[in-house]
């Protein structure tokens, strides 16, 4: 099983794999570099809102003034700000960024959003709760690097596991074309059509976008 990141998600995801009694190797195809810093006002309580849509950005956010409330994207990301004592008010039902501007919990009055995002994030969310009419202050939390593979991270694998359109990239650029025998495990739809997209086989999706349910649904 290539598991494609290193750090705690890579640690947790070869626990979990090899408690059921799979082979986890990990080989990093992408890595993170910090980038702005957050706004000042997201401690002094200039914000109503927080959006958080991945568990990387609560790395980059610091402190959070009380009144503001916080949306995650879904339990995953919710979990990640907790640990951190970050109290969470919503998680939408449907665990995506359409999913967040449709079920959206905000009143009249609590216009002000402040969105941290990676610099691939797709500008869709900003400009669906600037539809809305909420005035949001988009922020680049952290940037998405690649990492080059080593010879000795091309060996067959049964499985690889796709996190997200930019580990769905390098497969594409440095993995393809794959060994026969190797198949694809995706963490939603949306990753598994941008694998699919760049012509790579999809032989698993997950039903939700996390670690657990991933590994179930290889």
């Amino acid at each position: 099983m290539l598991v494609p990141r290193a750090g705690e998600w890579g640690s947790r995801a070869a626990r979990l794999l090899e408690h059921r009694g799979l082979t986890p190797v990990i080989v990093p195809l992408i890595a993170y570099e910090a980038a702005e810093p957050m706004p000042v006002g997201l401690a002094r309580g200039d914000y109503d809102w927080l959006v958080v849509t991945s568990a990387r950005t609560v790395e980059a956010l610091g402190a959070i003034a009380e009144r503001t409330k916080v949306i995650a994207v879904g339990e995953a990301t919710a979990a990640a700000l907790r640990a951190e004592g970050v109290s969470v008010h919503f998680v939408p039902r449907d665990s995506s960024a359409a999913g967040i501007a449709d079920e959206w919990p905000g009143s009249a009055d609590e216009k002000r959003v402040l969105l941290p995002q990676s610099d691939l994030a797709d500008p869709a969310l900003a400009s669906a709760l600037t539809d809305r009419g909420l005035v949001v202050s988009p922020v680049v939390a952290y940037r998405t690097v690649p990492v080059a593979v080593p010879p000795e991270g091309r060996s067959p694998v049964d499985w690889i596991l796709v996190t997200s359109g930019s580990v769905a990239r390098q497969v594409a650029a440095q993995l393809t074309p794959l060994p026969h025998g190797t198949r694809v495990a995706c963490i939603g739809d949306r990753t598994a059509a941008e694998a699919r997209a760049l012509g790579l086989p999809v032989d698993a999706v997950a039903a939700e976008r996390s670690l657990q349910s991933l590994i179930a649904a290889l």
